[in-house]
């Protein structure tokens, strides 16, 4: 089963002060696999995060479809959706994707334990025991077993951001989006979420990465997609990606960040 598909995705924004409408995605068709996780490269501009919030319906599409788990959510033409499916329903469906993002967003006045609670309570409509003994467990998870009671401003970067993660799968998402979850991060604290992100990878999820962390996607994924000016160049195992890429412009790119 298809876990993440597009077809024909399209995006512009129109930008004000007179300036013209910015393509950010054009025609990007994709498939993630149950279990498989896809990286994402290319340079800044490339429309990489615009795509992955609009799998979540961060962001609205013009063109395109968008299916989860093999369900068609959103099938839009002028940027008019014509899926007839109750407004309860699709949200249902996306609550299957969780998502975390460059910056941590997390509750300051919250300790760790209670970030990581909230949505399980308010959203998943978990009981308050019931919440606390999934993020207690799922915070263990993550390496933070000894910080359930610290505040945000009394964590590392590294720690925020998986605190990040822990409230992410505490909804207990079939699917996770990444956008580049390390890029706000000191260099010494990349390792320990990247560390995470491959526990995850092991234990089988689902995972669409957005990345500049060209090891962790050597290593861990099973598909690379190349993104250029909003479309996708190229697609391929890490083999062929890294060490025999066909498209100049994939070339070019991945001589400037190795």
């Amino acid at each position: 089963m298809s876990m993440i598909k597009t077809a024909g995705v399209c995006k512009t924004f129109y930008g004000s002060g007179g300036r013209g409408p910015l393509e950010v995605l054009k025609d990007v068709s994709l498939t993630v696999e149950q279990k498989e996780v896809v990286c994402i490269i290319g340079p800044s501009g490339a429309g990489k995060s615009t795509y992955l919030r609009a799998l979540n319906r961060l962001e609205t599409i013009d063109e395109g479809k968008i299916f989860i788990e093999d369900k068609l959510l959103f099938d839009c033409r002028h940027g008019v959706n014509s899926v007839k499916m109750h407004h309860d329903e699709r949200a249902k469906a996306l609550l299957e994707v969780g998502m975390v993002f460059q910056r941590f967003n997390l509750f300051p006045h919250k300790t760790a334990l209670e970030n990581v609670m909230l949505a399980p309570i308010h959203v998943r409509k978990l009981s308050v025991e019931e919440a606390r003994e999934r993020s207690r467990q799922i915070l263990e998870r993550v390496g933070l077993g000894d910080k359930f009671d610290v505040f945000p401003a009394q964590l590392s970067g590294g720690q925020q951001q998986r605190v990040a993660i822990a409230r992410a799968l505490a909804m207990e998402p079939h699917i996770m989006l990444f956008d580049e979850p390390t890029s706000a991060l000191d260099p010494e604290l990349v390792g320990e979420v990247l560390t995470v992100m491959k526990q995850l990878a092991g234990q089988g999820m689902t995972m669409l990465v957005v990345t500049h962390e060209i090891g962790f996607a050597r290593e861990v994924a099973d598909q690379v997609v190349f993104m250029f000016e909003g479309t996708i160049l190229e697609t391929g195992t890490p083999e062929v990606m890294f060490n025999n890429p066909s498209n100049d412009r994939t070339r070019q790119f991945l001589q400037s960040v190795l």
